[in-house]
C-alpha cells in the first residue's frame, strides 16, 4: 500500500471539483499545486484546548527555549466547572510577526460539549480565528467541528476556510469488532453540514500557506521505517452525497472495498519561527512523525526543527519498532520534543531515556510559547 501511496500523483483539481459539484458540494476548492513561499513568524504560542489528561500540579518551566505555562486548577469561577479532558486534540495557535497576529483552530477534539467548554474556561477568543485546519479524517479530530460552528460560526470572518489535507479526510471510517471480521461505524466527516455552514473547505495535498502565516505539509511521503500502526479500517466512494471521491485512488481502494486505514491524505501543520526553525504539528502523525518532519524541512527548505509537537500514534508500538521510531526522531535532532493525545506512556518514557533534557508533556490547559 505504501508503495502505491508513493506513486500516486496529486488529486487532478478539475475532477475533483466536477465529482464534488456533482454531489453537491458546492463550497470546495483545491489548493495550487505551485510551490509555497513559506512564511517566517517571529513567536507562537499554542494553547491546548483538548488533550486525553489534565495535570493541575504542572510547574511552569522552559525546555530548550519553548516555555511551558500549565493549566492550573483547570476550575472556572464557578468550581463546579472543570476543563474536559478526553480521547482527542485541539490546539488553538496564536502566531506573531512585529505587529501582525493570526490565529488558527486545529482540529476539535472528539465532542463539541468539551471544545466549548474548554474555549470558555481557557478564555481564548474563538472570533478572532483567522482559519480552521483538520489534520485527517478521524472522529476524534473533527468530531466537535460543527458544533463549534453551531456556536461560533456567525461571529467568524466571511473569509475563515477549512483546510483538510484531501479527499481521504471526508471518507467512511470503521473499526474492527473482535476477530469476526465485523466493523462498528467510526463515523466520517459530513461536507454537507459544512457547505450548511457556509464553510469552504480547500483541499491540501499540495502544501499550503495558512493565513499568511502557517504552512501544511501537503501529501507526506513515505520515507523512511515508519509504518502505519493498526487503526481505523476505511471506506471509499459517495453515497447518498456522503463520503469522498473515489476517482482518483488506486484500484485496491475503490468504492466498495474496506480496507486498512493508510490515511493517504492526512497532513501536518507547521511554522517557522525565526532565528529557532520549525515548529512541526502531527496531530496523529499515523504516516510517521519522521516522514512529517522530512516533508516540512523538504517543502520549507529548513533543516532546523524547533519543535515536533502533537500525537505521534505510537501508544500501540512494539517496544523495539518504538526504539527504532524514536533514534529516527533523535536523528533529526530537535530542540524539544512535544508528545500529546496518541503519543502513549511508552513513548514518553523511550523519548526521555534517548533525548534526555528534550522532552516536555503537557496536557489540556497548557500554553506553549516558541520564539521571541
Amino acid at each position: 500500500m505504501a508503495e502505491t501511496i508513493e506513486r500516486r500523483s496529486f488529486l487532478r483539481a478539475s475532477a475533483a471539483l466536477a465529482a464534488s459539484a456533482a454531489a453537491g458540494f458546492s463550497c470546495i476548492e483545491i489548493a495550487s499545486a505551485a510551490p509555497v513561499a513559506v512564511p517566517t513568524v517571529d513567536a507562537l504560542a499554542l494553547r491546548v484546548l483538548i488533550d486525553s489528561a489534565h495535570d493541575q500540579f504542572l510547574k511552569p518551566g522552559t525546555v530548550q527555549g519553548v516555555v511551558h505555562q500549565p493549566p492550573g486548577s483547570g476550575r472556572g469561577s464557578d468550581y463546579r466547572k472543570v476543563l474536559h479532558n478526553q480521547w482527542g486534540l485541539s490546539l488553538f495557535a496564536e502566531s506573531q510577526r512585529k505587529d501582525e497576529t493570526r490565529t488558527i483552530l486545529l482540529d476539535f477534539g472528539y465532542t463539541p460539549d468539551a471544545l466549548l467548554n474548554n474555549i470558555e474556561l481557557l478564555k481564548v477568543d474563538p472570533t478572532k480565528v483567522d482559519a480552521l485546519i483538520v489534520s485527517h479524517g478521524h472522529h476524534d479530530h473533527y468530531g466537535g467541528l460543527i458544533g463549534f460552528l453551531d456556536r461560533y460560526g456567525a461571529a467568524l470572518s466571511p473569509d475563515v476556510k477549512l483546510y483538510a489535507g484531501g479527499e481521504d479526510n471526508f471518507c467512511h471510517r470503521l473499526v474492527p469488532s473482535g476477530t469476526t471480521g465485523q466493523f462498528t461505524d467510526f463515523g466520517q466527516l459530513d461536507r454537507r453540514e459544512l457547505a450548511a455552514r457556509r464553510i469552504t473547505t480547500v483541499l491540501c495535498e499540495a502544501p499550503t500557506v495558512i493565513a499568511g502565516h502557517a504552512f501544511t505539509t501537503g501529501q507526506i511521503k513515505r520515507r523512511s521505517i515508519e509504518r502505519v500502526l493498526p487503526n481505523t479500517f476505511v471506506e471509499r466512494g459517495i453515497k447518498d452525497g456522503l463520503g469522498c471521491d473515489a476517482g482518483h485512488y488506486a484500484a485496491a481502494e475503490l468504492e466498495g472495498k474496506i480496507i486498512p486505514d493508510e490515511h493517504v491524505h492526512e497532513h501536518a501543520t507547521c511554522f517557522n519561527i525565526k532565528d529557532r526553525g520549525l515548529v512541526v504539528i502531527s496531530s496523529c502523525g499515523h504516516v510517521g512523525i519522521a516522514n512529517s518532519v522530512r516533508q516540512a524541512q523538504e517543502v520549507s527548505g529548513v533543516e532546523k526543527v524547533h519543535a515536533i509537537v502533537g500525537g505521534f500514534h505510537l501508544g500501540p508500538a512494539p517496544k523495539e519498532y518504538l526504539t527504532q521510531v524514536v533514534a529516527e526522531i533523535a536523528k533529526l535532532q530537535p530542540d524539544v520534543v512535544i508528545p500529546m493525545h496518541c503519543s502513549g506512556l511508552n513513548f514518553v518514557l523511550e523519548a526521555q531515556a534517548q533525548m534526555p533534557g528534550n522532552v516536555l508533556v503537557p496536557t489540556t490547559g497548557s500554553r506553549l510559547r516558541f520564539g521571541a
